[in-house]
């Protein structure tokens, strides 16, 4: 019994030891995480060892199938930490259980991303589940567990381990699990799987919170915004009253293509280009992008709600039944149709359901186009037949209207098929990035032809048109080829915070523009373009800043709670001079923007999840209903064709 005890126990630590050493080098080969001191080497190290000790001693309980349980074991966690891994090399992130959501949501159209992500060298990180196979069908082949004192012990030092970690954690980074907005300051102290249970424990709570929330939790957001609020600029305020609104949702764009050249000498991006010199557009050359995980949606939940997208998955996913006081519903109250146009199907980023608490009028998605093999990628209709097919819809609709186009081509992994293109590929020996400069390219010509059919169209002088990247393109994963594009030697924090730079053009023909200086983030168009519209937003809780007022406030923050300011930026929790990119010692000035950031991402989180708009109506905005939207498709259900929203927009309308 003795030696049937100690086989079972060698089984075991051979197990832990194995999927800790593997999980480590993951950590190390894998994961950007910051690493800054030797306690936080030294907890990087540790941090595996709980969460393996926990729950292959789970394993030892099931007696005489506890080899079978761990073998098990070892594939779900190695296919966790995998697929950690595969999304980290895109999104410089870690999964969440909302993005499983998320995933599920959008199954099917992540394909050419997916495998574009996956190298042969990974079956590395199955190793072990090999190993642990080999070994139980022959040295351990009869061995077995009697009893549970091995499970208790197990767990003793699991918890034991877990909490010495967790107090070294606290004292290297205080209030972690309370305060952090960083995904990767929890891997990084705790530990994937440890962040993947506290993951599913604040999911848990986020449920619970709107069955808690009361019209009181609106009282001091309110009072926040009162005293936070940026009065418009008399000089444009109103300076676009009553025109149409164009929105278009460049994909993947970054402020470093403005004006960029290959090395033959051609632009990038000529008509963008353009634009920044064109006397009627307003360039904002310091604004970022603010998204989190859901990415593009994340964006557009920004540019229309001037509130933050959630720390862990996307609102369009997770938050789509809340009640929202959004740009297409402001500007119904106005007179103002709405529509969104895109070459991708309405349930992808489960738009169908959240446009509707937004106020679409209209939701022209793939059902409207022709999606034939030879003008559809990956992600839905190229950029060219998807501006050209989309302005006959346009010009049916009754004006004034608020329109929103979202883009595609220019998208992750950015590969383009040979006769759309005849730009140069980039020559950085990268494919991603060399690939990138052709699908922007190709946006671009798309953009200029939209605006050319605009004018044929007779809609362009009357029309404000804002053009707004999304998100980032390139992440951090392709540094080295990224400062061979920018001539720099590497790519230090300050350049990698710079690089999260987005491109916003607002282009009002017969108003005077210009290059704008002044930092700012996504949350802060939607009060601008009202403003420019002549509606005042003081009355809506928003966070975002007109950045046209005189008050602006000149930073932005990151949704993982750093930011950027012309005097410092703060990466990962440590601050920069912006000019020098010099590590400070006197960190006054980024504490003190530091405090208004944490406290803008709480509240916001505070309306989000606890749904609190429904405790709140601005003076002179009229509530919609979302169950009043039905997105039909070009054709009802008994094969007559209709147009899209016909029904909802006709019962909107006498509201």
């Amino acid at each position: 019994m003795k030696k049937i005890s100690k086989s079972h126990i060698s089984f075991f630590i051979i197990a832990v030891i194995l999927f800790w050493i593997k999980t480590y080098a993951a950590y190390q080969i894998e994961f950007n995480l910051g690493i800054d001191n030797n306690l936080q080497e030294f907890l990087l190290f540790i941090n595996p060892l709980s969460s393996a000790l926990f729950f292959f001693g789970i394993a030892l309980l099931f007696k005489k199938r506890a080899k079978l349980t761990m073998i098990i074991t070892n594939f779900l966690l190695s296919f966790l930490l995998y697929a950690n891994i595969a999304y980290y090399r895109f999104f410089n992130d870690f999964i969440t259980v909302p993005v499983l959501m998320q995933t599920k949501t959008n199954a099917g159209q992540l394909g050419d991303s997916a495998l574009s992500l996956m190298s042969p060298f990974d079956i590395f990180y199955f190793t072990d589940f090999f190993v642990l196979i080999w070994l139980a069908l022959t040295i351990f082949k009869n061995v077995t567990v009697n009893n549970r004192k091995s499970f208790k012990i197990a767990l003793l030092f699991a918890i034991t381990i877990f909490f010495f970690n967790l107090g070294l954690a606290e004292k290297d980074r205080p209030q972690l699990l309370t305060r952090s907005f960083d995904r990767n300051y929890l891997v990084k102290y705790l530990g994937a799987y440890n962040f993947t249970i506290y993951d599913v424990i604040q999911n848990i709570r986020s449920s619970s919170q709107r069955a808690l929330a009361n019209s009181s939790d609106v009282t001091e957001i309110e009072n926040y915004r009162k005293a936070n609020y940026d009065a418009p600029n008399p000089e444009y305020f109103g300076k676009a009253k009553g025109m149409n609104v164009i929105y278009i949702s460049m994909e993947s764009t970054q402020s470093f293509l403005i004006d960029y050249k290959m090395p033959d000498g051609q632009e990038v991006t000529p008509f963008l280009n353009s634009l920044v010199r064109d006397k009627n557009t307003f360039y904002f050359e310091n604004l970022f992008h603010q998204t989190g995980q859901g990415k593009t949606s994340d964006a557009e939940f920004l540019m229309e709600n001037s509130l933050y997208p959630m720390a862990q998955g996307a609102v369009f996913v997770n938050k789509a039944q809340n009640t929202y006081h959004a740009l297409p519903a402001i500007l119904k109250g106005h007179g103002y149709t709405s529509a969104v146009f895109h070459g991708n199907y309405k349930t992808f980023w489960n738009r169908n359901v959240m446009y509707k608490a937004l106020g679409y009028d209209y939701f022209f998605d793939a059902e409207y186009y022709n999606m034939t093999d030879e003008h559809v990628k990956n992600y839905g209709l190229k950029d060219i037949p998807f501006f050209e097919e989309s302005i006959p819809m346009l010009k049916s609709l009754k004006q004034p209207f608020y329109t929103k186009f979202i883009t595609l081509s220019n998208h992750f992994p950015f590969e383009m098929d040979p006769e759309d293109t005849d730009f140069p590929a980039g020559d950085t020996g990268n494919k991603v990035v060399d690939q990138y400069f052709q699908a922007a390219h190709y946006m671009d010509q798309a953009l200029q032809q939209f605006f050319n059919d605009l004018k044929e169209a007779g809609l362009y002088e009357n029309t404000m048109i804002v053009l707004y990247g999304d998100h980032y393109g390139i992440s951090e994963n392709h540094n080295e080829a990224m400062a061979k594009v920018l001539g720099v030697e590497e790519i230090t924090p300050v350049i990698s915070a710079n690089l999260q730079r987005v491109p916003l053009f607002i282009h009002i023909p017969g108003v005077e523009g210009g290059v704008q200086k002044q930092f700012g983030g996504q949350v802060d168009v939607r009060p601008t373009v009202l403003h420019l519209l002549g509606i005042d937003t003081k009355d809506y809780l928003e966070f975002g800043s007109d950045l046209l007022s005189k008050n602006h406030r000149n930073w932005a923050l990151f949704r993982n709670g750093d930011f950027v300011s012309p005097e410092v930026i703060q990466v990962k929790g440590n601050c920069y001079d912006s000019h020098t990119g010099d590590l400070l010692e006197d960190t006054t000035v980024c504490k003190n923007i530091a405090e208004s950031v944490n406290t803008e991402l709480q509240m916001s989180d505070e309306i989000v999840y606890k749904d609190l708009l429904r405790f709140y109506k601005p003076a002179g905005f009229t509530p919609i209903n979302p169950n009043d939207y039905e997105y039909l498709g070009p054709k009802s259900s008994k094969g007559d064709k209709t147009s899209d929203s016909k029904k909802e927009t006709e019962t909107t309308n006498t509201n």
